[in-house]
């Protein structure tokens, strides 16, 4: 096991760079990049005496903007600007270099996770990303707690009895949940719970009060749970479906097997032979898909309701960072997310063996 894991961890390097290569390459020919967007907001004042960008504390470049010849350029917003200044423009982004050596400088700058500092937000891109993080992570956590401690025990108890009231009752629930997007969810629960129309039980943004600092530690707990109950409805509700599903046909997969009724003529307790035989058995598949839940709530499925709650975290971060073509915080977000993913797929087969320890990934890699 140890070396399918040193072999694996070794894998994630050129999986990670081959990410990195194929977004990175996209984004550079890709139309409206960073160059181009200050460009536009400076056609605007280019007949100004001077221009100013600001970035990473300091004003960085201070040129006469106006003083162009109108020689051409491949950028389409660099018409009446002097070419010169555009020069400069360019050098400041980093695009002054071949887009092979922009990549290895990407490269040998995010070994050591440095990411550099945001295009427009004059902020280190580390900063921003830890600044987010406690959104994201308390999304992303409660949410996929709060699914797989609900849908496991109630796929278990649908497989259980399958073909009864109880069973058709709960499908119709889940799958009208899964029908219902987040977003539209989120605006239902605003209306009637956070102050929309009818009553103001919730608060409507943040994740926590202006006045938390000043409150003892149980209330700042409760102010935080009290903040995140209509997000994490939003989120959680329509994501029972699938897992409750794929537990109870699972279960019922394994309920059937030559096993199973061996247990049970050997004498064996229904209880017994459900959590001591078919459990581990049946939980391999739901297992699996852990890693990729988590990593999707954490990072991209909580977008819209972020928005909606006020709550800024990594997803509206990304999300301004692709409109706004800031790539050092794009493309530290995609290495991060990337990693994440790498390294949680890791920990899902690591999971496998816990769960069952038969399961030898050794061997079948031989």
């Amino acid at each position: 096991m140890l070396a399918y894991l040193l072999r694996r961890l070794l894998l994630i390097i050129p999986t990670l760079i081959g990410i990195m290569a194929l977004n990175f390459f996209i984004a550079q020919v890709a139309p409206g990049g960073p160059v181009e967007q200050l460009l536009s907001r400076l056609q605007g004042t280019a007949q100004s005496s001077t221009a100013r960008i600001t970035g990473g504390g300091a004003d960085v470049i201070t040129s006469n903007a106006g003083s162009g010849n109108g020689t051409a350029s491949s950028y389409r917003g660099a018409r009446g600007l002097d070419p010169a200044f555009v020069e400069r423009i360019k050098k400041y982004y980093g695009f002054d270099k071949p887009i092979g050596e922009r990549f290895l400088i990407l490269l040998r700058n995010y070994a050591t996770f440095d990411f550099g500092n945001s295009f427009f937000r004059d902020t280190p891109v580390v900063q921003l990303i830890i600044s987010k993080m406690p959104v994201s992570i308390s999304i992303g956590v409660w949410t996929t707690l709060i699914v797989y401690l609900v849908s496991i025990p109630l796929g278990i108890a649908k497989a259980v009895r399958d073909g009864s009231r109880f069973d058709s009752w709960t499908s119709a629930a889940v799958i009208t949940g899964s029908a219902i997007p987040g977003f539209l969810l989120a605006v239902l629960l605003i209306v009637l719970f956070a102050g929309g129309r009818y009553v103001q039980w919730f608060p409507l943004r943040g994740l926590t009060s202006d006045n938390w600092s000043d409150l003892s530690w149980p209330m700042r707990i409760l102010d935080y749970l009290w903040h995140m109950v209509l997000p994490l409805v939003a989120m959680t509700i329509g994501g029972f479906a699938s897992l409750t599903m794929l537990t109870k046909n699972s279960f019922i997969e394994q309920i059937n097997q030559q096993y199973v009724m061996t247990a049970r003529a050997k004498g064996l307790t229904e209880r017994r032979v459900l959590y001591g035989h078919v459990f581990r058995n049946a939980m391999l598949i739901v297992i699996g898909g852990f890693p990729a839940a988590f990593i999707g709530a954490l990072f991209g499925g909580s977008l819209l309701i972020e928005i909606m709650f006020s709550l800024d975290g990594l997803g509206l971060l990304g999300y301004d960072a692709l409109i706004q073509r800031d790539y050092p915080v794009l493309f530290a977000d995609l290495y991060i997310f990337s990693l994440m993913g790498l390294i949680m797929n890791l920990v899902g087969d690591f999971t496998y063996t816990l769960v069952d320890p038969r399961i030898d990934f050794e061997s079948r890699s031989t």
